[in-house]
């Protein structure tokens, strides 16, 4: 049961890791890269992605998948306050990138989600543990 606990985590983390890398790319890739990233854009058919336009629409819908990724199972983890978190984080992070144009903003957003999706990813203490028992009943145990 710890396997499935460590996977879900998991890919809480990766999802707002893509959706960190995606909004960041723009601001953290060298100019001598951008041919690199139109070439490989352009050769899957997705070089209109390059665009401002196309921007904004991607990263919300990103973050959107990062952030819905704290409530899915939120009851089981550590409740509703990671998601919170994370929304406050990519409120932040899509004001401060396509709004105002404001660096700090940007990192606290991207600081905020990967705390939510770390504190999400922790192990809860309020879980229950089962215990079968001989007779093919169940029975709660406490920590």
């Amino acid at each position: 049961m710890s396997d499935r606990k460590t996977a879900t985590g998991s890919r809480s983390f990766l999802s707002v890791l893509l959706a960190v890398a995606i909004a960041l790319l723009p601001r953290l890739a060298c100019p001598c890269q951008m041919p690199a990233y139109v070439g490989l854009l352009g050769s899957m058919g997705l070089a209109f992605l390059t665009k401002t336009v196309y921007l904004f629409p991607l990263t919300a819908t990103c973050l959107t998948f990062a952030v819905g990724g704290l409530v899915v199972g939120a009851n089981r983890r550590q409740g509703l306050p990671p998601f919170f978190v994370g929304a406050v984080g990519a409120t932040a992070l899509l004001i401060g990138k396509f709004v105002f144009g404001w660096n700090p903003a940007i990192y606290v957003g991207v600081a905020l989600m990967l705390a939510a999706s770390l504190w999400n990813s922790w192990p809860s203490e309020k879980r229950r543990k089962l215990k079968f028992t001989p007779d093919g009943g169940v029975e709660n145990v406490d920590r």
